[in-house]
């Protein structure tokens, strides 16, 4: 048996982790982190009494047996203190209970609770080491709950849990890496601060206005910008940034964040997007104008290859838990963290209280899990000092779900500014066209892109335009069905004949849309969500060259959409579409769609709400997904056949040694992937054309890659990327 109590086994040195020293130091950091929205005495009796359950002798006896390297049976320890700390504030159980499995559901709990006995003679230990766990064990003054959160509402006390939750397994993890790691430990917090950034970023905005030329739309950007600083001012809240496709919302977005952050004290800026096609974008803009070690760039995207030593370390260090002034990540990054109950994905959770959180293009948030998530958005403004800003030239109606109040409007009076930059035109056509009426009009526009509602009708489309027209010059497709390297070289190909005034003709699907910097002096959109149609014009004469741009909408006779809430939202776009008084540069236009939008569609269709006042965390954790998993990751071997051969190679050599992949063998792989439905993957392996990788857990793609439309697979996967 060991002399001491032990939190951890020796570390690289020889040393022990001692179990006192381990509480003491989790629990006080777990309480700052909590400080920040009150509650830091609860986090910090949380602390103390995670780990009591290691006082066990049957604990310290599996310690010392895995330090001489021998096997020895796990003992439980979590419950221990989930059971002590029961007794004076029951919703602290969870978050000990589950600080290394995850939160458990009540019933769970319950249960696990009820049949544990062994309680006082390790607390008579803890006690005797640990003097803190005194008041504690009182049981007539039970913990003060603090005064800010409603005692009759279940959903605060539920998002109050899972923040404390958050505190308690960072504060773990952080001490235990000061113990076996602590030259890792040494480089948190080695990032620039807010000031900085904003010293940065001023800088930055005072040259660009110094050159750029007075025009329409620079004058309505700098209006715009200048709306943002003076909104800054304004205590932390809920903002909606209303801007016009093109007029800087990106640029003038993040303006807003870093002075009101200054402003009110706030620790850092969250910037999420819908699609990972997107983020490359933004992050960039944010790279090049506040320097390459500033931005936090967050999904499983992410490109770091091998030369990127250091900022994979870094990228590593920071994504943990977001202890970094300016994040950039998903939609499903941030939410599903949100409403998860795995330790990992909740660490960085504590990091949203007293920060300013941007969501971009806001009116692509799932409509099905929308009353959950504008619900946790306005706990979060109420109760964490959080600030929120739904940022998007189409807001939706988000007052009518979650939201108590209507946000507060940045820009006073869009609407001057989408009649200022209007630069298309809108025309229906009153008739339907069919493929080859449709390639027709392709072929006939020199730079045209098409966006249609489905990967099929992209297919068909391009097709029909081959066998039509199998000389055409400047065709290009964009979808789901090119990897994401294949979609990075077509993105490429079109801004470069666009700026060289070359034949371009673009079809794609919806993934071309939101975010992607394109500028054609024409876009075809197939009848879609409204939002989208917009978003689509937002390609268009995006930098009013021209006087007026084109956008044509039409219907696809055998044209397809997504079922669910996209089709919804397609028929309700019809409907407002048919009135003569429908004006698609007015932004109240867009308001009145969502709110008729949000009538017609479930907006809690998994019932989040109802499982969160029950506190069934894994249930929750389980029903809140953005994206159903219905996909497998497939690679592609005929794209780029060197390098993913190499990689495949590289990555059954580690395996045959027994080694581990590292992080960046998978951001690697990923560029040469496709995500196809469970359906079309049996479909393709009967073909003989997939094979199963069961050791990489992914599938193998050896057909025929099309160099215009790639994988021959005709399924709809969503275009929201984890």
């Amino acid at each position: 048996m060991c002399a001491d109590y032990y939190a951890h086994t020796p570390n690289d040195q020889g040393q022990w982790h001692g179990l006192v020293e381990h509480l003491r130091r989790t629990a006080e950091q777990a309480r700052a982190f909590a400080k920040r929205f009150d509650a830091g005495e609860l986090a910090y009796s949380m602390g103390l009494c995670h780990d009591i359950g290691k006082f066990h002798p049957k604990f310290q006896q599996y310690l010392c047996q895995c330090a001489v390297g021998q096997s020895a049976p796990k003992h439980p320890h979590a419950i221990y203190g989930a059971k002590l700390i029961e007794t004076v504030c029951n919703l602290l159980a969870f978050p000990i209970a589950g600080h290394h499995s995850g939160l458990p559901d009540a019933s769970a709990l319950k249960a696990r609770l009820c049949a544990f006995q062994d309680l006082p003679s390790i607390v008579s230990v803890a006690q005797t080491h640990l003097p803190e766990l005194g008041p504690l064990l009182n049981l007539n003054t039970p913990l003060q709950l603090p005064t800010r959160f409603p005692q009759d509402d279940p959903l605060v006390w539920e998002m109050l849990t899972r923040m404390l939750f958050s505190c308690l397994v960072d504060a773990d993890f952080l001490d235990t890496e000061r113990h076996f790691d602590p030259n890792r430990a040494s480089q948190r917090g080695q990032t620039p601060t807010l000031q900085e950034l904003w010293r940065r970023f001023e800088t930055n905005q005072r040259q660009l206005l110094q050159h750029a030329p007075d025009t329409p739309v620079n004058r309505a950007r700098r209006a715009i910008y200048d709306s943002c600083l003076c909104a800054a001012k304004s205590p932390p809240g809920l903002y909606r940034l209303t801007a016009p496709t093109g007029g800087g919302k990106t640029r003038a977005a993040l303006g807003f964040a870093l002075q009101h952050a200054l402003t009110h004290a706030l620790e850092r800026i969250i910037v999420a997007l819908p699609y990972t096609s997107i983020i490359d974008q933004t992050a960039q803009v944010y790279r090049e104008i506040l320097g390459e070690e500033a931005v936090l760039e967050h999904h499983s995207a992410l490109r770091l290859d091998d030369a990127e030593e250091d900022a994979l370390n870094r990228w590593k260090l920071l994504s943990e838990n977001w202890d970094a002034p300016l994040i950039v990540t998903t939609f499903v990054q941030l939410f599903e963290s949100l409403f998860s109950n795995r330790p990992s994905a909740c660490r960085k959770v504590h990091r949203l209280a007293r920060s300013v959180i941007v969501l971009d293009e806001a009116q692509t948030l799932p409509a099905h899990l929308l009353l959950p998530t504008t619900h946790a958005l306005q706990q979060l403004v109420d109760y964490f000092g959080t600030t929120v800003v739904v940022c998007t030239a189409t807001q939706p109606a988000l007052e009518h779900l979650g939201f108590r109040t209507p946000p507060t409007e940045i820009v006073k009076t869009p609407h001057q500014w989408f009649e200022s930059l209007k630069r298309v035109e809108y025309t229906r056509q009153p008739d339907a066209w069919d493929y080859t009426a449709l390639a027709q009009r392709i072929a006939n526009t020199p730079q045209v892109m098409v966006v249609l509602n489905t990967r099929r009708d992209a297919v068909a489309t391009v097709q029909a335009l081959r066998e039509a027209y199998p000389c055409l010059e400047g065709v290009f497709h964009l979808s789901t069905l090119l990897c994401p390297a294949h979609r990075r070289q077509v993105l490429q190909a079109v801004r470069e004949r666009l700026h060289n005034n070359e034949p371009c003709r673009l079809v794609a699907t919806q993934v071309v849309e939101a975010g992607v910097d394109l500028d054609f002096p024409t876009v075809m959109r197939a009848v879609g969500p409204l939002d989208r149609i917009v978003q689509a014009a937002g390609r268009c004469n995006r930098e009013g060259r021209l006087e007026r741009g084109q956008v044509i909408l039409f219907e696809l006779a055998a044209g397809g959409a997504p079922r669910g809430a996209y089709r919804t939202a397609t028929d309700e776009a019809r409907v407002m579409l048919q009135r003569p008084e429908t004006d698609l540069h007015d932004p109240e236009t867009y308001r009145l769609y969502f709110q008729r939008l949000f009538q017609s569609v479930n907006t809690d269709s998994n019932a989040i709400q109802g499982k969160r006042k029950g506190f069934q965390f894994e249930q929750v954790a389980k029903h809140y997904r953005m994206i159903e998993n219905d996909t497998e990751m497939v690679v592609v071997s005929n794209y780029a056949p060197e390098a993913v051969n190499r990689l495949l190679g590289e990555a059954h050599g580690r395996l045959q040694a027994g080694g581990l992949l590292p992080l960046r063998w998978y951001r690697q792989i990923q560029q040469y992937t496709v995500n196809l439905y469970h359906h079309e993957v049996r479909t393709l392996a009967q073909q003989g054309v997939v094979h199963p990788l069961p050791e990489l857990g992914l599938w193998l793609y050896t057909g025929d890659y099309d160099a215009l439309l790639g994988v021959r697979a005709q399924a709809d996967p969503a275009d929201l990327v984890v």
